[in-house]
């Protein structure tokens, strides 16, 4: 099978997973540094302050342990997502975060929302589900790859532990699987076989219906000389009969 846009290796591959990484770190850093706290910059539900945070909590982390949990999947799961789906790669990510927020300001409890991990469950679901739906073999084997490293996440989709946002988890992992479905055409698809055709093919129409063969003028009018010119002479001999008498 031949497929579309065949894999090619780009600089933003390692780039934006190396970009993204040290920003968060770098956040982090900052709050340590000068002792800074921005958990209040998070994602607060239905409160026009804590709108802000459908652009910045993403990048706040309460702690090491969860800037590292964080960090790893990211890492992994960015380069997935620029190396198999590079043409749709920064969409996701962007606008992706962005929606991803937003639905956790709709249906959050009221807390703040914090951490990387709404991006991660976004990508991770966006990943497994594009391999899914586009039936590319390298695509449902990447699928595979992030259910086996990333598999277990899916449990905090739901309220099994207290302070951890399930709101994101389960938000960032829903917009996954929209953007799944509405970029299932670009990139990378799976193409259709198709059968080199033969002179048999032409006889027959798009329903299978016979098509008589046509013949130009030039070929009728050629053969109509020909039949015009064309004489037949035929030759009688007569043999007499022989009279008795």
């Amino acid at each position: 099978m031949e497929t579309k846009d065949e894999l090619q290796y780009h600089n933003s591959v390692l780039t934006i997973p190396i970009v993204a990484i040290f920003i968060i770190w770098f956040v982090y850093w900052l709050e340590i540094k000068f002792g800074l706290n921005f958990n209040k910059w998070g994602v607060y539900p239905r409160t026009l302050l804590g709108f802000r945070g459908v652009f910045t909590t993403h990048f706040i982390h309460s702690n090491t342990q969860h800037l590292f949990n964080n960090s790893v999947p990211l890492f992994v799961l960015l380069m997935g997502l620029y190396y198999f789906y590079n043409k749709v790669a920064s969409k996701v990510l962007i606008y992706g975060a962005l929606l991803t927020g937003l639905i956790t300001w709709f249906i959050g409890r009221d807390s703040y929302h914090i951490g990387a991990s709404g991006v991660v469950y976004l990508l991770f679901s966006f990943i497994f589900f594009s391999g899914v739906v586009k039936k590319h073999y390298r695509l449902i084997a990447t699928s595979l790859v992030a259910i086996f490293l990333y598999g277990s996440m899916i449990w905090y989709i739901f309220p099994v532990k207290e302070g951890i946002s399930w709101e994101g988890h389960l938000s960032g992992f829903f917009i996954g699987f929209i953007f799944a479905i509405v970029y299932r055409n670009q990139g990378i698809t799976k193409e259709k076989y198709k059968f080199s055709k033969t002179d048999f093919d032409d006889m027959f129409d798009e329903h299978g219906n016979y098509i008589p063969p046509t013949f130009e003028e030039e070929d009728i009018e050629e053969n109509n000389i020909i039949e015009s010119t064309t004489t037949i002479n035929y030759k009688y001999i007569y043999k007499e009969k022989d009279s008795e008498e």
